[in-house]
Order: structure tokens, then sequence, then C-alpha cells
């Protein structure tokens, strides 16, 4: 791995801060902890890595070769499938720091093996890594189909949009409740009305919410 002396390039990247596209990672210790980052960043829009850099953006640089070898193991143990991304290292006062940048997966998701080896799947948003829910599953699933659907409006899917026009957030629970359709078919619903751009998800209050799309 080639190092390079570009301190202007680091210190502007520094200064975007932590965002949708951008992490800063102290060090790497845990694996399959940085494997989340790695899905989120591969499941919505890709991201960069800053590693050897601490959340309020002072460099520490990393302190071995081992960052890399933990990075490696994130992607080709704990993540399905193995996430592609590229390293390439920089010298900022003596100090090093490590840049990784993920490229968006052209075939989502991209799951993370967990502790009990259930597959988990991440998502950015904002600042944070979070738990994609099977709404989202759903969508990525539809969008892999290679024969496509065959769409029917229903009353069921008007209930939804009367529902939605109303200006009122709604869960996925909330809308089963009201309902009474069974959870399978609200997801597929949902996902349905996201990928044709009438209903948009909203991660509000640590929770996700549907809505008519603005």
């Amino acid at each position: 791995m080639k190092l390079s002396v570009n301190t202007k390039y680091i210190q502007s990247l520094i200064a975007e801060g932590e965002h949708q596209r951008q992490d800063f990672k102290f060090e790497i210790s845990d694996s399959r902890k940085i494997a989340k980052t790695l899905s989120a960043f591969a499941n919505t829009e890709g991201g960069r890595l800053l590693i050897g850099v601490k959340d309020n953006g002072q460099i520490a640089g990393i302190r071995s070769e081992e960052e890399i070898y933990m990075l490696e193991a994130a992607s080709r143990i704990y993540c399905q499938p193995e996430v592609q991304y590229e390293t390439k290292s920089y010298i900022v006062n003596g100090k090093k720091v490590l840049v990784t940048t993920i490229e968006e997966s052209l075939k989502k998701p991209v799951y993370v093996k967990s502790e009990n080896g259930k597959l988990l799947a991440y998502l950015r948003i904002k600042d944070e890594n979070i738990l994609a829910t099977t709404v989202h599953l759903r969508i990525w699933q539809q969008d892999n189909n290679p024969i496509g659907e065959l769409t029917h409006y229903t009353e069921r899917e008007q209930d939804l949009l009367n529902q939605l026009e109303q200006g009122t957030l709604v869960t996925l629970n909330g809308y089963c409740r009201q309902t009474g359709i069974s959870r399978r078919f609200a997801e597929h619903l949902l996902a349905k009305f996201i990928r044709y751009d009438i209903v948009e998800p909203v991660f509000k209050n640590h929770k996700f919410y549907f809505q008519i799309k603005k």
C-alpha cells in the first residue's frame, strides 16, 4: 500500500465531520462491529471511513497494520456478500490515517453475520448505522426480481393511501393493527409504494415511519 503525504486533503475531509457518507474510527478492534459500517454504506449510497481519526476529528493515527487485517476480516468473514472497498494510506503530521472508500452495492442487501449466526442488514442514516427493517428487505427483494411484478390496485392499496394522505406518519405495526391485514402483505405493499416513489420511509425518534413522498 502506497503512502501519500496530503495533509490538506485529510484535513478537508475531517472538516466535513461525520455524515451519511463519512465515518471516523479511532481504531478497529472488532471486525464484526466494523462490518456493520461496511454493510450500512454498501446498502445506502456508499461512503468513506477515516481510520485513525477520533470522533472529535483529532488525528490519532493507526497503531499497527492490524487495522488493515481487521478490515479485511470484516469484509470477507462477516459480510455477505463480501464488500468491495479501496484503502489508501496518508501521513499527516507524522501519523498514518487510512481512508477506506466503500461503493454502493449494485445488489442489495449486504448482510452482516451476528454473533448468533443471524444475517442482519444495515442502512446509513445521517451519521448512524441503522438496522434495516423488513420493509427495506422487501424493497431489495422486489428490486432483485428478474421478471418484474404485476401490479394490482385494490381497495387495500387505496386504504393505505387514504391513511397517508391525511398527513400522519404510519408505522408498519400501526398499519397492520388498523387494517387487520397480515404483516407480510403490509411489508409487500409498503415496499411496492416506496419503489414507485409514492411513499417514503422516515426515520424519527429511533423508529421508521412511512408517509406520502413530498
